[in-house]
């Protein structure tokens, strides 16, 4: 039988602390699904003011009052774990399993790479698993490509990083 997205009303990404409630149900959700595909939660260590303005924001796309997917970005600097002056790491993309289908994922993406580039950041930056294809899918089809490794999991095989240069405004 096909599951098809639930649809109830207009959708709204709203920006929210990293430990508002609703951002803290979906993140554990999404760690529930990277122990299902990889067989343990997101290690990276996260803390809210990682996504404060200006150094970084959280998005949660409603429906009414109902929250159904997240995603961030943080400043990430780090030469030592491969990033560069002026990157944006995404963090924490996740969509309810009932509402894919729904472009959701596109419309926060597209929100994060627009608030990243007015914060000055010209190039967003993640890291994703060969064991989300539905991921790599997405990000190669807003124009992200692989490239060095960087971060934590930059010595996992399973592990993909990929970029995107952010210009400005008017070419975004």
């Amino acid at each position: 039988m096909e599951t098809r997205p639930v649809r109830t009303g207009p959708v709204e990404i709203r920006p929210v602390r990293y430990d508002h409630p609703d951002a803290v149900t979906l993140d554990t959700l999404v760690q529930q699904e990277y122990v299902l595909r990889y067989g343990d939660g997101d290690m990276t260590p996260l803390d809210p003011e990682m996504f404060v303005p200006p150094r970084g924001t959280f998005l949660v796309a409603y429906e009414g009052d109902r929250a159904l997917a997240t995603g961030g970005w943080r400043v990430q600097e780090d030469a030592a774990e491969g990033y560069a002056v002026g990157d944006a790491e995404i963090k924490r993309m996740f969509v309810l399993p009932q509402a894919r289908g729904r472009g959701l994922a596109r419309r926060i993406l597209a929100a994060l790479e627009a608030d990243a580039r007015a914060a000055g950041r010209s190039r967003m930056v993640l890291e994703t698993g060969i064991k989300q294809p539905e991921a790599l899918a997405l990000y190669a089809s807003a124009g992200y490509r692989a490239v060095e490794k960087f971060g934590l999991y930059r010595t996992y095989e399973d592990s993909r990083c990929l970029a995107k240069t952010l210009g400005d405004a008017a070419a975004g």
